[in-house]
């Protein structure tokens, strides 16, 4: 769990002691590429800390898949409706490569965020940042033209240029797969 830990870390002090009890709540899993960890409409029950690999969060809207986040080693993934509103997810998580992630309960995760103050501080912490970039994905939306878009994303998520398909990103960035195709063709030919 040394990348999950380094990341936390990175966030907010987090001592040995809290490394401890969190590592009494997890378990190491193995998930191979296109691995749904959570589904919509399902209870998942656990929270994935992610150590290697990349996921996709995604909305099913009309039979097509809408990419609403990424994440990667370091990083957490889980159902904010089953965590916080105890529904069923109303997105899907899938691995977008093979995945080594630390599994642990919603139950013990809500307890953590309860009863230990450093736990509690990161989970703060990643929260706002998540905030901070679903504000900041909205605000490009709705005032940025194409190119800007994907050039804001390149900077924001550089890791996930290189290592998922393009129509994902275009999802992500609400244009289409030929006007992102066009976009970096003109930016490789710019170079």
């Amino acid at each position: 769990m040394k990348t999950v830990i380094e990341h936390m870390r990175s966030l907010c002090p987090i001592s040995d002691e809290t490394v401890e009890e969190l590592m009494k709540c997890v378990t190491l899993c193995h998930f191979p590429k296109r691995y749904q960890l959570i589904q919509e409409n399902r209870f998942c029950k656990y929270a994935y800390f992610i150590e290697k690999g990349m996921t996709r969060s995604f909305w099913l809207v009309d039979g097509e898949e809408i990419t609403t986040s990424f994440s990667c080693e370091g990083g957490i993934v889980f159902s904010m409706d089953e965590l916080y509103y105890q529904k069923k997810s109303e997105e899907f998580v899938e691995t977008l490569e093979e995945v080594e992630a630390y599994r642990i309960a919603l139950t013990d995760l809500i307890r953590l965020f309860e009863t230990n103050l450093e736990f509690c501080n990161w989970g703060r912490v990643i929260h706002q940042n998540e905030y901070r970039r679903l504000h900041r994905s909205h605000k490009e939306r709705l005032t940025l033209p194409a190119k800007e878009r994907y050039e804001e994303f390149q900077k924001q998520f550089p890791y996930v240029c290189q290592r998922t398909n393009l129509g994902f990103i275009a999802s992500y960035l609400g244009i289409t797969l030929s006007t992102l195709s066009r976009i970096r063709s003109a930016s490789d030919n710019n170079s």
